[in-house]
């Protein structure tokens, strides 16, 4: 029998008993052994300071994004967070079972640019290799109005250079199109399972796109291969990026100011939860990593994964992070959750996010698009497939336990969850309508088991 990081697949399920159900894509909620309180945590490559400093790039960056896009409120690459009453009502309806608290969805569906979270990260660290060429180049300096770089000159500079990624769908879209605003030359390579339409924007963009028959393993080496034989390559790597971490970790500061103005408390009685989707984990760890900055102990974050494409889930739950796939433990990393649909997981996110995540659950597609069906009903949003997975968190993290062991029970009427809903708002009108309709015939009552 073939061994997976000097193992049989028998030994690793004695070890770590949760590994058969996962093994047989089944649904699973798993408490992360790994996880540690914030004062015990290990020094890590990014600190707190750097998202201060992340965040003051964006600051620089906004009038030339406020003039760039129109679609940016004074610059600013943000999203609106709303207050989920009906959802709730409903959810608890569909499942028979109710949950305690208030109930947010972070509308990164909603933001500026590409219509999904990868423009935190994918914009941000465009940006970043743009600022870092200007100054190298004595083009501008940072006490400058950075409107110039939308001048003609910054474009033709920038012509010569070419950015590079590997995507499943939503980072290319951020990559393609601030890449392409400012001047640089894009190539996309695109994993099999990227839909379409996505494929067809990026081209309208002006981005050069590959494709793949295989899945984003395929196309994020293939296309780090390509992009690296440039003497004037960039290559954005969504395995392995400071910058696009950094990205999504100013989130944190932002989410900080809603709750404020919510009247919101985050403390030990009124503990605050997270759930966020999760493909490479760049995206969910970039953002944990900020929030735990910025709350401590206080927040919880929860990472949910397709059944078919658990890889940061397998990736901490047996340690080996990065040097272990999906493949290697049978399952087929196919699912309709384009954005989700990863066999590996990100090397620098995982390293931090294992200390840092609370816990992780797996949905089975399906879940996903009954999820998505409610939410439309309920409170007119419409977002991508995965976007919806982090929906029912609540739920699940009541039936995990993980509330009994933390010994929490009297907190949670005092409690915040947040559903991260990642992407959507650029779906064509006829795709939403397929998602919309698969989810509604999916929506059979659910029964006692």
């Amino acid at each position: 029998m073939e061994k997976v990081s000097g193992k049989t697949m028998s030994e690793w399920v004695e070890k770590l008993p949760l590994l058969d159900k996962i093994i047989k894509s089944e649904p699973v909620f798993w408490i992360n052994t790994y996880a540690r309180k914030m004062e015990e945590v290990p020094r890590f490559a990014v600190t707190k300071d750097d998202i201060y400093e992340a965040e003051q790039l964006w600051k620089r960056f906004a009038p030339f994004l406020k003039k760039a896009f129109s679609g940016t409120k004074d610059g600013a690459i943000e999203s609106p967070i709303r207050r989920l009453n009906e959802m709730k009502k409903d959810l608890g309806d569909y499942y028979q079972e109710s949950f305690e608290g208030e109930y947010y969805l972070k509308c990164d569906h909603e933001l500026p640019i590409s219509g999904s979270i990868k423009a935190r990260g994918g914009v941000f660290e465009v940006l970043s290799y743009a600022e870092k060429l200007a100054l190298e180049n004595n083009m501008v300096s940072k006490e400058d109005n950075y409107e110039v770089f939308l001048e003609s000159s910054f474009k033709q500079f920038f012509s010569q250079y070419t950015i590079g990624v590997g995507s499943t769908g939503n980072l290319a879209l951020s990559i393609g199109t601030i890449s392409a605003k400012l001047g640089f030359t894009v190539e996309v390579h695109m994993s099999a399972d990227a839909k379409q339409w996505k494929k067809d924007l990026l081209r309208q963009k002006g981005a050069k796109v590959y494709e793949y028959k295989g899945d984003f393993s395929e196309a994020i080496t293939q296309g780090r291969s390509i992009t690296m034989d440039d003497p004037f390559g960039y290559f954005v790597d969504d395995e392995d990026s400071k910058a696009l971490f950094l990205g999504y970790s100013v989130a944190a500061l932002e989410l900080k100011r809603q709750l404020d103005e919510e009247g919101i408390m985050v403390d030990e009685d009124h503990p605050l939860f997270v759930y966020l989707p999760c493909g490479v984990g760049g995206s969910p760890g970039g953002i944990t990593f900020g929030l735990k900055e910025v709350f401590g102990d206080h927040v919880q974050c929860l990472f949910v994964e397709p059944t078919h494409s658990p890889s940061v889930l397998l990736g901490v739950m047996t340690g080996e992070r990065e040097k272990v796939s999906v493949q290697d433990f049978g399952l087929d990393n196919c699912t309709e959750a384009d954005g989700l649909a990863v066999g590996r997981p990100s090397r620098f996110a995982t390293e931090i996010s294992q200390y840092l995540v609370s816990g992780f659950y797996t949905m089975e597609d399906d879940e996903m698009y009954r999820l998505l069906a409610l939410l439309a009903d309920s409170e007119n949003i419409y977002v991508e497939p995965s976007a919806a997975a982090g929906l029912s968190g609540p739920l699940k993290l009541k039936e995990s336990g993980y509330i009994e062991e933390k010994g929490w029970q009297d907190k949670m009427s005092h409690a915040v969850h947040i559903a991260w809903a990642t992407g959507g708002s650029l779906v064509p009108e006829q795709d939403r309508e397929k998602f919309y309709q698969k989810g509604k015939s999916l929506l059979t009552p659910v029964t006692e088991s």
